[in-house]
Order: C-alpha cells, then sequence, then structure tokens
C-alpha cells in the first residue's frame, strides 16, 4: 500500500521502520473500513428504505438493546490484553488463552442477561424478542475476539482486514439478494447473526495460521485473576460506553416508539459513520505510544498532545460541511419517509468532536493503569445521557436525544477531566486542542523542530 503514498512522504518514512509500520497498519485499517463503510451505507440505506422507519426502527431497537450487554462479553480485556502482550511478550500465550477463556464465559452471562431483561421489558412481543434472541446469540462467539487482540497487538492489521472484509461482502450480498426475494425483517437478523460466526470461525483459523497457534495458548486461574484486577475498571467503563451511545435509541423506541427510533436511527447511522477513524489511528499508534513512554515523559505527552490536535481537526473536518448538508444527504440517501432525520443528524454529527477525544484520551488511561478514572467518567456520562434523554425526548423526541448525546459525550471525554487533579493535565491538553489555532501553530513548530 506504500505505493499510494505522496513521495515526498514516504521518503520521509522509509527509514523509520516503527513508523512504517504503524502507516502500513493503518493503511490496512483504513481501507477495511473505507469498503465497509461505502458498501455498508449502500446497503444499510437500501435495508432502511425497503423495511421503512417502523421496522427498520424495530432492527435498530433491537440492535441497539444486544450492544448494552457487548461489554459484559467482552470484560473489559482488549485493551488490556494488548498492552500485557507489548509489555510481557514471555507470557503472550498464557494471556491469550486464559482471555479466551474469560470471554467465552463473559459472552454465556451476557447471553442469558439480554433473554432476562428483553422477556421482561417487553413480554407481549414476540417479534422483538424473536430479534433479540437472534442478534443477542453473537455474544457467544466473543472469545474468538483474542485474535483481534494479537493481531493489533503485533500491528498487523492486514490479517483481521481479510477476513473481516471477506464475510462482510458475501453477507452484503446476502442481505440484497434478501430484500430482492422480498424476505421478512427476521430473515436480516439471521443474516447478521451468521456473519458474526462466519468472523469468529476464520478469526479463530488465521490465530492458528499467521499468529502463535491454538495447541501454544494456555489457561492460567493466576493470569485470570491479573486480567480481572485490571479490566474491571474498562469492564464498568464498556457499560457505561454503551449505555450512553446507545441508551438513546433503546428510550427512543420504549417512550415514543419504533418509528421514532428508526428516524433517529438514521441519522445515527450516518454519524456514526466516522467513529473508525479515530479507532483506527489509535489502534495503530497505541503501542508505539506505550514505547515512547519508557523513554521519554515528555516525548509521550507531546504525541499525546499531537493525538489529540489530529483527532479535533478531523473531527471538526467531518462536522462542519455535515452541519449544513445533513437534510439533503439524508432526503438523497433514505428517501423522503426520513426527512425528520435531517436536523437531528445536524446535531448529533457534533459528538464526533467529543467521540475523537475520548478515544484518544483512553489511551492515557491505560497507560498510566488508571482505570478507575475512567470508569467515573464514562458512568458520569451515562447518568447525565439518561437524565438528559428523560427529560429532553417527552418535549423535543428524536431531537432531544440528539442534544442529550452531543451534551453527554462532552461531559465523559473532556468536561469531567477539569475536576480532578489527577487529570487536569489532560483537561487542559483537550482545551487547547480545540483551539484550532494553537494546534496549527504547534504542528508548524513541530514541523520545523523535526526538519532542522
Amino acid at each position: 500500500m506504500l505505493y499510494l503514498i505522496p513521495g515526498l512522504i514516504r521518503h520521509r518514512i522509509t527509514h523509520r521502520p516503527n513508523l512504517l509500520k504503524i502507516v502500513k497498519n493503518i493503511g490496512w485499517l483504513f481501507f477495511d473500513k473505507i469498503l465497509r463503510m461505502g458498501v455498508g451505507l449502500l446497503v444499510g440505506v437500501w435495508i432502511a428504505r425497503y423495511l421503512g422507519p417502523q421496522q427498520f426502527g424495530l432492527l435498530s431497537f433491537a440492535t441497539a438493546f444486544v450492544s448494552l450487554f457487548a461489554a459484559i462479553a467482552g470484560l473489559g480485556l482488549q485493551g488490556i490484553v494488548v498492552r500485557d502482550i507489548v509489555r510481557k511478550p514471555d507470557s503472550k500465550m498464557a494471556t491469550l488463552g486464559t482471555a479466551a477463556g474469560l470471554q467465552f464465559g463473559g459472552g454465556l452471562i451476557a447471553y442469558g442477561l439480554i433473554l432476562g431483561t428483553i422477556f421482561w421489558l417487553r413480554p407481549e412481543d414476540s417479534l422483538v424478542r424473536l430479534l433479540v434472541a437472534i442478534l443477542g446469540s453473537v455474544m457467544l462467539f466473543k472469545a474468538s475476539d483474542v485474535a483481534l487482540y494479537w493481531f493489533e497487538s503485533q500491528v498487523l492489521s492486514k490479517y483481521t482486514v481479510w477476513v473481516q472484509n471477506g464475510s462482510f461482502l458475501v453477507f452484503a450480498a446476502i442481505k440484497v439478494a434478501l430484500m430482492l426475494l422480498n424476505a421478512p425483517l427476521i430473515a436480516f437478523a439471521w443474516a447478521m447473526m451468521a456473519e458474526a460466526l462466519l468472523v469468529a470461525i476464520l478469526m479463530v483459523a488465521m490465530l492458528n495460521w499467521r499468529g502463535p497457534g491454538l495447541r501454544r495458548l494456555q489457561v492460567n486461574l493466576t493470569r485470570a485473576r491479573q486480567l480481572l484486577t485490571d479490566s474491571w475498571p474498562l469492564l464498568l467503563s464498556g457499560i457505561a460506553i454503551v449505555i450512553y451511545m446507545k441508551i438513546d435509541q433503546i428510550m427512543l423506541g420504549l417512550m415514543i416508539g419504533d418509528e421514532a427510533a428508526g428516524i433517529y436511527s438514521a441519522a445515527v447511522r450516518i454519524s456514526e459513520l466516522w467513529y473508525f477513524i479515530p479507532m483506527m489511528i489509535v489502534a495503530s499508534v497505541f503501542p508505539s505510544i506505550l514505547e515512547t513512554r519508557k523513554h521519554s515523559n515528555a516525548l509521550y505527552y507531546q504525541r499525546l498532545q499531537q493525538l489529540y490536535d489530529l483527532m479535533v481537526w478531523l473531527s471538526v473536518g467531518v462536522a462542519f460541511p455535515t452541519l449544513f448538508f445533513s437534510t439533503p444527504v439524508i432526503k438523497q440517501l433514505f428517501g423522503e419517509a426520513f426527512s425528520a432525520s435531517g436536523p437531528i443528524l445536524a446535531i448529533h454529527i457534533w459528538a464526533a468532536v467529543f467521540v475523537f477525544l475520548g478515544v484518544a484520551g483512553s489511551q492515557w488511561f491505560l497507560a498510566e493503569n488508571r482505570q478507575i478514572l475512567h470508569f467515573q467518567r464514562t458512568l458520569l456520562g451515562a447518568l447525565v445521557n439518561i437524565a438528559l434523554n428523560g427529560v429532553l425526548i417527552p418535549r423535543f423526541g428524536p431531537v432531544g436525544a440528539a442534544i442529550a448525546t452531543v451534551i453527554s459525550y462532552a461531559t465523559a471525554a473532556f468536561l469531567a477531566d477539569a475536576f480532578q487533579k489527577e487529570t487536569k493535565q489532560m483537561f487542559l491538553m483537550k482545551a487547547q486542542a480545540l483551539n484550532i489555532f494553537s494546534s496549527i501553530r504547534r504542528a508548524v513548530i513541530n514541523t520545523h523542530a523535526h526538519d532542522s
């Protein structure tokens, strides 16, 4: 993929192997997300048009409801496992094997909670219960995620891209076929579950082929206690994150109806398209950030500031034009039936600024082993979102849910840092990043310093 990089930039990174590896990894992740974003948007919009606001809202409600429990299945292990493989490569087999065992158990618990909760919330709605039961079964495949952790730790995302893109394209074609055959709503849920199953099988096979091999993995009770001791704050943070990212769709479905949830979900689908950008960049840079911290604390914080600056540039670059073109974009993609999604998108897109900053900032909490602080912020964001949704949804409907989302994201990813001594420096760094002119000046100074 290097031939796609402009010659001047390629010349500057050719003799820097670590940076070159990161750039290659970002390139693979970018290719993966662009392909999935393009094809996924096309097929997703087609499905929304095919189902209409009410049935699309029903599917969106079921998907959001299941996602509330995904953090339980993951147990907050991803960042911890990647960190420990980088820091303690001699223990990588025990780390991977133990994480797989833990996540299988977490998946079983999550699926049980999914079934119990949906039967309690909507006991008379058999279609919703069936949709949730089918989609929730993907929690049973979470153990395969250790393959993702391994390839992320080695900055070798191309292997996961092969698997995920291949499966994605196959099932995109299947979903198109379902629409052409006038399939019912439940068929799309089965397709989504089957895609997750195929990815899990192929990821395990890829780990066995290009990774350490399944037979070498070990399950160790002592290692399990260590992983859970480090990860439980991230587990709680993950639950809180999912709540304040998905509770709006669930509360809309419960308080107003499935059609309102469908209108809102159309806007969110466009807004959240861009969230892959910070995740892709941070996943590739995180191992390098950890290495920098070993050698120079000043350089470590300089790199973090540069990362915050980049996140703000990218997020504002997405949000600003969307503000003006939200309604035409919605009408062009989803049709007149979803025209009410335009104003929602114009508001919701500004949550991206704080999502981008939050993804970057999460690496500081992990590197400093301050997961409790991270959990406190995400819990605060979840509580703010639930409270604001409870007040704003009855008055403003889906628009109120969008306002609640932006405020809660800003609270969790930015404002909360100002109120604790340990994170005040992070607050100031993020505030500097939000000052676009200041961040441009820093970029110019850093460029001159590097050239000299």
